[in-house]
């Protein structure tokens, strides 16, 4: 704290009316070097980093090196959209790409360590990945988006909601979702007990549902896992039913075990191992009810599959 009066102060803006490709400027003393301006454009907004989730970071080109890394970041009239944090690098230097804290999302902060001397994020318990063009088209979608739901933890504020595995949630309080990690930093930014509108797409319709949001504590508000890509003309799947030592390991769960994969399935990400337990939004226990299922396909073959204990949405596409 400095003990001083009168000190000048910059405004604060809005990163939310910052555009991509606009300019902005960081301010700060890099090496050592007092007064330093660095200058770049937006390269991105709503990013999410594999380290910080929760956080919607702005993505910039501006330099940021130690010394600035914590300053303000400019937009052109002179207000803080941002705070400069971190970069990514494989010299320890910058190299094109860094990001900053919305100026929000550091208000919230700010005033949350004032009233309570603690932060506290809301969780909706849901464990979610990407969608590719494939899996797009075997949802029954023109194009890639939202957010897909693996797995819905038990007694969280997802279930209570009524999301159910294989949901596609589309937006949150009216803000669609291109990408999976915009999900997971505004769940991260609201507060536990917030209210939530959900718009979700499951069996190829739309409907819309509410959560009221539980506590993160220390946790993530979701988990984001990779999605699978594919092309081919077949779906070069080796498949044999669960023995019942098997399916006592999944609980009980019928599915068909994957033992060789080949080309389009592999591109897809198929790996043996995987144990097949949904295809095309049903419940799969049989060779012959696997074939009637992929049959009704038109454009792509949509699986969940288990690996590792871990619950994962596939699509294969088809010829």
């Amino acid at each position: 704290r400095i003990e001083a009066k009168n000190l000048p102060v910059v405004p604060l803006g809005s990163s939310k009316q910052v555009s991509v490709g606009e300019w902005v400027m960081a301010m700060g003393s890099p090496f050592g070097f007092d007064n330093t301006v660095t200058v770049g454009v937006v390269s991105a907004k709503r990013r999410s980093l594999p380290d910080d989730s929760t956080v919607p970071f702005i993505q910039t080109d501006v330099a940021i090196n130690p010394g600035n890394s914590g300053g303000p970041l400019f937009n052109a009239q002179g207000e803080v959209v941002g705070i400069n944090s971190q970069i990514y690098t494989r010299s320890g230097g910058y190299q094109g790409v860094s990001f900053a804290i919305p100026i929000e999302v550091a208000q919230q902060v700010k005033a949350q360590l004032l009233a309570h001397g603690k932060v506290q994020h809301a969780r909706l318990g849901v464990m979610i990945q990407g969608v590719n063009f494939n899996l797009a088209k075997s949802l029954g979608l023109d194009r890639p988006t939202g957010a897909l739901v693996a797995n819905v933890e038990p007694g969280s504020a997802a279930e209570q909601a009524g999301l159910k595995s294989g949901d596609l949630i589309l937006s949150i309080n009216g803000e669609a979702l291109t990408q999976p990690g915009e999900l997971t930093a505004f769940v991260g930014q609201a507060q536990p007990g917030d209210a939530v509108k959900l718009k979700v797409w499951r069996h190829k319709q739309a409907l819309n549902l509410e959560a009221k949001l539980g506590n993160a504590d220390s946790t993530q508000t979701a988990q984001a896992l990779p999605a699978g890509e594919g092309q081919g003309t077949n779906l070069g799947l080796g498949l044999r039913p669960l023995t019942p030592l098997e399916r006592q390991s999944l609980g009980g769960q019928s599915g068909l075990l994957v033992e060789q994969v080949l080309d389009p399935a592999l591109q897809a990400g198929v790996m043996p191992g995987d144990v097949i337990v949904d295809i095309e939004g049903q419940a799969v226990a049989s060779l012959a009810q696997a074939r009637s299922l992929v049959a009704k396909a038109k454009e792509a073959v949509s699986l969940k599959v288990i690996r590792e204990g871990m619950p994962l949405y596939l699509a294969i596409p088809l010829a």
